[in-house]
């Protein structure tokens, strides 16, 4: 696994499954790594109907939120809001090494899959895929209609890793936090980085 730190840009957007984004947040800030975080005005919304939780829309209440909730230093973590232009990840002159959007949307993936980059979010996937660099989507729908699977499929096609929030049941959850932390594991793991909260296949559990 990677043992370097990363710079890295989390999306969290308005599909259910908040708790998906809130926790791998929580898991790259304590292995150090740096994080651009957006969250989306959907978003916002799924947190209060999921989780009873209210998230600040202002960027630097946010940010005081968030490092009040996981105790990280503000130097790894900057927050910005949608129509933010002037932020790093809206440019490939910023070098960033991945982009997670955990949740993401339909309404999302299908503007990332066609590049219209309406929103910082969008805009930031563009980037990623123009520089080549690691784009991954945690999709959150079922059933899936043709228009999602095309959209994966044209995505899937530039590289970017589809890994739809689908828990396995090998490591026998207990809770719902064991079924989020199997997603989040695969995450980082995709991402190269070390992660505790999943023994690999073979293991005992």
């Amino acid at each position: 696994m990677m043992s370097k730190k990363l710079t890295l840009t989390l999306a969290i957007t308005g599909a259910s499954g908040f708790r998906y984004g809130l926790r791998l947040l929580e898991c790259l800030l304590k292995s150090g790594h740096h994080v651009y975080l957006l969250v989306s005005e959907a978003a916002r919304a799924v947190a209060i109907h999921e989780e009873n939780l209210a998230i600040p829309g202002q960027s630097s209440l946010l940010k005081e939120f968030i490092q009040k909730r996981f105790f990280v230093d503000a130097e790894q973590l900057d927050v910005f809001s949608a129509q933010e232009w002037t932020a790093p990840i809206a440019s490939g002159s910023a070098y960033v090494d991945a982009m997670i959007v955990c949740p993401c949307s339909s309404g999302t993936l299908a503007a990332i899959a066609n590049g219209l980059s309406n929103n910082l979010i969008e805009r930031a996937a563009d980037v990623v895929i123009k520089e080549q660099r690691k784009l991954i989507l945690v999709p959150r729908e079922m059933p899936l209609s043709a228009i999602h699977l095309e959209n994966m499929l044209k995505l899937a096609r530039l590289n970017t890793v589809i890994m739809p929030a689908a828990p396995g049941f090998y490591h026998q959850p207990k809770t719902i936090d064991d079924m989020v932390d199997f997603v989040v594991a695969r995450i980082l793991n995709t991402l190269g980085i070390e992660q505790e909260l999943l023994q690999p296949w073979g293991k005992s559990q």
